[in-house]
């Protein structure tokens, strides 16, 4: 019997995937995954510079001290980032981090996954022992009604009993201000018997970042300035009046305006120009 259990142990260690070795944290950027884990290094971060973030400004300039402030060992908060799809949430989580590392503050950029999230205090064990400074960077998070991740996330938000690390600040975007479909939230209160009870748990977790920054659908204004600002960036040069006309007609054809449509023209037009964009 013995012998059998001693065989049953040795058979389970080979199937456990080794612990992750110490990462040593030698580039600026990482993404997380699972099955092994592993902290994969990203040698290029695909990113936009902060200067051609048109309509954002209040957000940018709020995000971006938060996160000096975090760089330089200050208290800062955990933000989520809601609102329009397309409007530079995530661009400008990725932008901030590039102008801070550019004004010599030292931080790093972890992204995970919301797949991920049931794995976030193993990473978070990594990310605690390391002598550097973290942004923990989850994009397009939202829950349904029968979700679990969001426990998971208070590990973050709140840290249980050891605190969320010193060293790690948790920055999440999502179209949704409570991180849940309004009509799953009116739905829940009015079916549960304690109306006021039944969501709490899960609203209430937006309540737990210290910043929120609302993103909206930008103005013509706006999204003409962008698309100016890409070809001033990228040496594109087309006269005003047939740029205006035909970024008028892109974004009317795609029944919407935003950074993202804007983009998409501008790489349209930047290939109709014979432009290459680096």
């Amino acid at each position: 019997m013995t012998d059998a259990l001693a065989r049953i142990a040795a058979a389970l260690e080979r199937l456990a995937p080794a612990p992750m070795p110490a990462p040593d944290f030698g580039a600026d950027a990482y993404a997380w995954h699972t099955a092994p884990d592993r902290l994969e290094p990203v040698a290029k971060v695909a990113r936009v510079d902060i200067g051609l973030l048109v309509g954002v400004n209040r957000s940018r300039d709020t995000l971006l001290e938060n996160t000096r402030h975090f760089a330089r060992g200050l208290p800062a908060n955990n933000a989520l980032l809601w609102g329009a799809r397309g409007m530079g949430k995530s661009s400008l989580v990725k932008a901030v981090h590039a102008q801070v590392r550019a004004e010599g503050l030292p931080l790093k950029i972890v992204e995970l996954s919301r797949e991920d999230l049931p794995s976030v205090q193993r990473l978070l064990a990594h990310l605690r022992a390391a002598p550097h400074r973290f942004i923990l960077f989850c994009d397009d998070l939202s829950f349904s009604h029968d979700d679990q991740h969001y426990k998971s996330l208070k590990a973050v938000l709140d840290g249980g009993i050891e605190g969320r690390p010193e060293n790690v600040l948790f920055y999440a975007t999502s179209n949704r201000r409570h991180l849940m479909p309004r009509d799953m939230i009116e739905n829940e209160r009015s079916t549960a018997i304690t109306p006021g009870e039944a969501v709490e748990e899960k609203v209430s977790l937006s309540d737990r970042f210290g910043l929120w920054l609302g993103f909206h659908p930008c103005t013509q204004d706006e999204y003409l300035a962008m698309i100016d600002g890409y070809c001033l960036a990228h040496g594109v040069s087309v006269p005003p009046d047939r740029l205006r006309a035909e970024a008028i007609e892109w974004q009317a054809t795609r029944g919407s305006r935003s950074g993202r449509v804007a983009w998409q023209f501008f790489c349209d037009l930047a290939a109709r120009e014979g432009v290459r964009l680096e």
